[in-house]
């Protein structure tokens, strides 16, 4: 049964954070993913405060805490490093002294403005992402997520179905010395909360193997257009020294591209799991007779 494309919180954030008595104030921003977390200071926290951070990162998907100024690189390595082991970026530059801080500066690679899932290239893809704004522009330059937990869920069960068992490559391709490729579910499975998500993204996919070239482009193209829908999307506008973490397992973001001013982030994610499914994969598609085929299309943008 597909679900609506809405999250019910069970209460609303005073009686959560009341509850807890960690003092934590949580709001949420959208109706589909995303909370604003007050009243604790990254630099340092407790065992009790991860738990809760955490626990609420599954819930909500990304997590925004405002005002952390205080944040230094080694506490900012630090918090990512309590969700597993930081991964180095193969491509974008990195903060002297920390290789694991990547600098996020859009004269530097750092604008990613198409949708996308963190390194979904990689075999084992970033579990969590965490980034740290330093300087952002006085207007524009927000960033926008998606639920991908919804984007499955709100698919009708004779679609969701025939997905099941298909895979999906990921390339990264920057001509002449640069190509790395994985395949992941086009379903993916939580870890840890079982709940089945799309896994696919228009910056890094290039095609679906079980299918033929127009089929795949054609299923691609529909999983897109679907999952970056407005209603399964929260968007945030940047104040200086606020942090976002995010589940990169469920979910898909972009920065969006409507600014000229300088803006200047660290960024640092957590090396990731093998992205799996429940179900066997299906055989891969048989051309017939000279039909072209072109598995390496470059980040799904120029064609095949």
């Amino acid at each position: 049964m597909t679900q609506s494309a809405s999250r019910q919180p069970t209460t609303t954030a005073p009686a959560a954070a009341s509850a807890s008595g960690d003092g934590l104030d949580i709001r949420l921003v959208s109706g589909a993913l995303g909370a604003e977390v007050r009243g604790i200071d990254l630099n340092e926290i407790t065992d009790a405060q991860f738990d809760r951070i955490h626990a609420l990162m599954l819930e909500h998907l990304v997590l925004f805490f405002p005002d952390q100024r205080n944040l230094t690189p080694k506490a900012h390595v630090a918090l990512g490093r309590r969700f597993g082991d930081v991964k180095v970026h193969p491509n974008l530059p990195r903060l002297e002294d920390y290789p694991e801080v990547t600098l996020i500066e859009p004269d530097k690679g750092g604008k990613a403005d198409e949708w996308h899932i963190d390194v979904s290239f990689s075999p084992n893809p970033p579990i969590a992402a965490i980034l740290h704004l330093i300087t952002c522009p006085p207007s524009g330059g927000d960033t926008m997520w998606s639920n991908q937990y919804l984007a499955y869920e709100t698919l009708s069960p004779t679609f969701q179905e025939m997905l099941e068992g298909l895979t999906a490559v990921h390339v990264l391709k920057v001509p002449p010395v640069v190509e790395m490729s994985a395949e992941h579910p086009v379903v993916r499975v939580h870890p840890v909360t079982g709940r089945r998500s799309l896994y696919v993204t228009r910056m890094w996919t290039s095609h679906i193997p079980q299918l033929s070239r127009h089929e795949s482009d054609a299923v691609l193209q529909h999983l897109f257009e679907h999952s970056e829908q407005p209603r399964f999307t929260c968007r945030h506008r940047w104040d200086p020294h606020t942090v976002a973490l995010w589940d990169n397992r469920a979910t898909q973001h972009v920065a969006i591209n409507d600014y000229q001013e300088y803006r200047r982030g660290r960024r640092v994610v957590v090396s990731g799991d093998l992205p799996t499914s429940d179900t066997p994969r299906k055989p891969d598609y048989e051309q017939i007779g000279d039909e072209r085929y072109y598995p390496r299309r470059i980040n799904a943008r120029v064609g095949y």
